[in-house]
């Protein structure tokens, strides 16, 4: 049974057109290249032979238009090739982007950028000098036979000397293959984990890590390096045994077009024109020797973004549901966190009512913030389900069901772009909105007294933000358009006084709006509000009522069950 076709290989396909395109070029590139032996020939059967100043005049006119034709053909052919590169991108970089989230998610947020490194490394090497060596080198056995009826020594020799270049090929393949491989994977590695001591580099200047962490860096730096040196190593000098073979060869087959000459079997001019048209038809070949390293990277490329595609298949097209009215049900979900191994939810099982205010409680690595980012559709179940009002939430259109979702994680990350921007989640300011926003979470005042307001520019840390300041902007987006459910994962971990009053009004105000809310705290203040409150302790529901009938019952038994 014949497998469909991967994403990738679907890509390049829709470029068929302009493939064929470039090869037609090709075709009569390579036909124009043969004039520079058909000029010399004529040169010195032609003009030396009649000492005719005219007829040298009219070939050499010839040939300069000819060879400005070629000119224009490579170029025209370049730029097909970079449309077709600029085109792949187009149709896989969306794909790409999200792909990478996706994978963020299922990783623990161990994802990196380098997806789109390896869409850039395809498109370079489809701009590059190597693929035009593949489009020129089928042209081989023409010219190999065009030298044949040369004369058959020179066909001999141009055989010979391909089969030795193609050879030279194998071998530069096979030699290079492991250690670029290798340093490919380590670079990667390398790379992924300075982005991430990148991201906490206040933590390492603190605690004076940096010299152990740069040590780390060097280590596996220094094993990239001996890794591409030893690849280099050896592509050069089968590199450079191709040039001098190819530079030597066409000497020598000069040498032997001058004996047949001498021996009349052929004329001066087909001397100076085989030695021309062996080079020609040898250039791909090293040409491809040359750029075997691209190549190389190419392919790996492809392959990692082939496994990476097929690993995360395309989410089909999803009928839009009704706006939410915030029933969260629970049907003995299991989930596993990304990377572990263990269940952080064990079988839970649970529903909250459309509007019920919920503090979720219970000791650290109990489950919360687990069973919030299950809620959310973050996680995916292992198996039960999470469902919003009867839908499973791990099949929710995320662009469709986010609107009516507000959330704010322990960890505030918020992103390059305005404060307005941020609150607004990147789509279209609604400047009414925004403030309205920022006025439910109690930092619309704190936001006017900034340089530019909510204009003010902010890095991906937060910028001029204080911590306690990045979570009331973090509140802000999540309280943005009125959504049917919030969820606040600690959401006063950072706050002062002032800040816990605001929140308490926004979370006052989201009770009166009859929002589903569903908080995790410790903090006795927000206990007040709530309606409910579940307590988890090792991934299991161990208690779940009313508010005051709970903290009872956990006011009798303490010690049995910690709190965050």
């Amino acid at each position: 049974m014949r497998l469909p076709p991967s994403e990738l290989a679907q890509a390049l396909g829709h470029c068929r057109g302009s493939f064929r395109s470039a090869a037609v070029f090709s075709l009569f590139i390579n036909l124009l290249m043969l004039m520079p032996s058909i000029y010399m020939m004529q040169v010195y059967d032609r003009v030396l032979g009649s000492n005719s100043t005219s007829t040298l005049l009219m070939l050499t006119l010839l040939a300069v238009v000819l060879f400005v034709l070629l000119g224009a053909l490579e170029w025209v052919r370049s730029q097909i090739l970079v449309r077709v590169s600029t085109r792949f991108d187009l149709l896989l970089n969306e794909r790409l982007y999200r792909v990478m989230f996706r994978q963020a998610l299922v990783s623990g947020g161990k994802s990196s950028t380098q997806p789109l490194g390896d869409l850039l490394v395809l498109r370079q090497f489809l701009t590059g000098n190597g693929l035009f060596a593949f489009f020129d080198a089928p042209w081989l056995p023409i010219y190999v036979a065009l030298l044949f009826l040369f004369h058959p020594a020179f066909g001999v020799v141009a055989l010979v000397s391909a089969l030795v270049l193609l050879m030279l090929a194998i071998w530069n393949e096979r030699a290079t293959h492991d250690d670029l491989e290798q340093a490919n994977r380590v670079s990667v590695e390398n790379g992924n984990s300075t982005a991430r001591n990148l991201r906490n580099a206040e933590v390492i200047h603190a605690l004076g890590m940096l010299p152990d962490l740069l040590a780390r860096w060097q280590e596996k730096q220094q094993r990239l390096i001996l890794l591409q040196a030893i690849a280099s190593d050896k592509a050069g000098l089968i590199s450079a045994l191709s040039k001098t073979y190819r530079v030597t060869v066409q000497s020598l087959v000069l040498g032997l077009g001058a004996w047949l000459a001498i021996d009349k079997q052929i004329s001066p001019g087909l001397m100076i024109g085989g030695s021309i048209l062996l080079g020609r038809a040898l250039a791909p070949i090293d040409l491809m020797i040359g750029s075997w390293k691209q190549f190389l990277g190419a392919r790996t490329a492809y392959a990692r973004l082939n496994a990476l595609l097929a690993d995360f298949p395309a989410e089909p097209e999803r009928m839009p549901l009704p706006a939410p009215q915030g029933v969260l049900r629970a049907e003995q979900a299991v989930v596993v966190p990304p990377g572990a191994k263990v269940a952080a939810l064990k079988g839970l099982s649970f529903q909250i009512a459309a509007g019920t205010f919920v503090a979720l409680i219970g000791a650290s690595a109990s489950g919360k913030s687990t069973l919030a980012r299950a809620l959310l559709g973050i996680w995916p179940v292992v198996s039960g389900a999470i469902r919003l009002d009867g839908a499973d939430v791990g099949q929710l259109q995320r662009s469709l069901i986010g609107p009516h979702i507000g959330y704010l994680p322990q960890d505030i990350e918020l992103f390059d772009g305005t404060i307005a921007d941020n609150i607004a989640r990147f789509g279209t300011v609604d400047a009414e909105r925004v403030v309205l926003a920022a006025r439910a979470a109690g930092v619309h005042e704190l936001i006017l007294q900034l340089p530019n307001g909510y204009d003010t520019e902010l890095g991906g840390t937060g910028g001029v933000l204080s911590a306690g300041q990045r979570q009331r902007v973090g509140l802000a987006r999540a309280l943005y358009g009125d959504p049917v459910v919030v969820i606040l994962d600690e959401p006063n971990s950072n706050l002062d006084d002032v800040g816990e009053q605001a929140l308490a009004q926004a979370l006052f105000g989201l009770k009166q709006r009859g929002c589903t809310v569903i908080v995790i705290t410790h903090r006795v203040g927000i206990l007040g509000l709530v309606d409910r409150v579940m307590v988890l302790h090792d991934g299991v529901l161990l208690m779940d009522g009313p508010r005051d009938e709970v903290l009872a019952k956990l006011n009798q038994r303490p010690a049995q069950v910690g709190q965050s």
